[in-house]
């Protein structure tokens, strides 16, 4: 899982901010989803009228097709094929997010707290 922060600022690399999270995108990577959530810091000046994925069309015009297309398109220099998206290329809503979020999260403290073995060696920093 992938957070794509939409705000106004700059973040630094690394840096750790608290977001809201607003919609997000299923990416196919390699036959397996990568999820791409959707976010705004929740200091930025427009977090406050900004709060699902239908919000950011209105406040931050073709930044979701941006967001699809640079996904999409990455990895074409390198020869790769474009990525694809599951769910008709949409962004799908808050509630989703919200979901996904949990699911994964749930996934990653049980690969933490080893009730997952770690068979594919993933970094768990």
């Amino acid at each position: 899982m992938d957070v794509v922060e939409i705000g106004s600022a700059v973040c630094e690399m690394g840096g750790i901010y608290r977001v809201k999270p607003l919609g997000v995108y299923a990416m196919l990577d390699d036959g397996e989803v990568d999820w791409k959530v959707i976010a705004i810091r929740e200091d930025d000046p427009k977090a406050a009228s900004v709060n699902d994925v239908d919000d950011v069309e209105r406040e931050f015009p073709g930044e979701l097709n941006k967001i699809m297309e640079w996904f999409r398109d990455y990895k074409i220099p390198d020869g790769k094929p474009a990525n694809a998206f599951g769910y008709e290329s949409k962004a799908l809503d808050k509630a989703f997010a919200l979901t996904v979020i949990k699911e994964t999260n749930g996934f990653y403290n049980k690969l933490k707290s080893g009730a997952r073995e770690n068979s594919e060696g993933l970094s768990l920093i």
